[in-house]
């Protein structure tokens, strides 16, 4: 028998991405790109603004510092880097390989896998959508400090779910974007 060579190591994709795959599945992630972009734009002057003027007390500024790094793991490391990212990069890709008019359209939540996914990761997305929203409903009522406070961690973590989107999205275009798994049974 002969021994495996080194090409034989190396992970495989299912095919390789051509063109059109590659443009579609830039389609759906610039989609959410561009909602994470705005969501940055619009709150990175409110989460700086403690941090001008007379600045924040020392022990505002250690919560500051903290809720910055905490949100840095949980919301841009654990929940963008190793979940979302790679799932709305994997579902962008598999609507490049099979795309369907509405799908196209509806890029934004085919990616973030509000329909057209398992039942479980729909609900899991919805919940989260309504959760945000409240989230960011009852935040706007907070006056500043705090406000910019939360803001700040939460600035931290689109930047970086952001970067996340991006770097797979970039590995998707070299050629091996994430698998799909939360697709439902045929």
């Amino acid at each position: 028998m002969a021994p495996p060579t080194a090409s034989a190591a190396l992970p495989r994709t299912a095919s390789p991405v051509s063109f059109r795959e590659r443009l579609i599945a830039t389609w759906g992630v610039l989609n959410v790109a561009l909602l994470l972009g705005q969501a940055l734009v619009r709150l990175t002057p409110l989460a700086l603004e403690p941090l001008r003027g007379e600045g924040l007390s020392p022990a505002l500024m250690a919560l500051y510092v903290g809720w910055v790094v905490f949100n840095a793991y949980a919301e841009g490391w654990r929940g963008f880097h190793l979940k979302f990212a790679p799932r709305v990069v994997a579902r962008a890709f598999h609507l490049g390989r099979h795309p369907r008019p509405l799908w196209l359209i509806l890029a934004l939540p085919f990616c973030m896998s509000l329909f057209h996914a398992t039942r479980r990761q729909r609900i899991v997305s919805w919940v989260l959508i309504l959760v945000l929203t409240s989230v960011i409903l009852a935040v706007r009522a907070l006056p500043q400090p705090w406000r910019g406070i939360i803001d700040g961690g939460v600035v931290v973590g689109l930047g970086l779910g952001l970067a996340s989107v991006l770097y797979y999205w970039l590995r998707g275009l070299a050629g091996a974007p994430p698998p799909v798994s939360d697709l439902p049974e045929p």
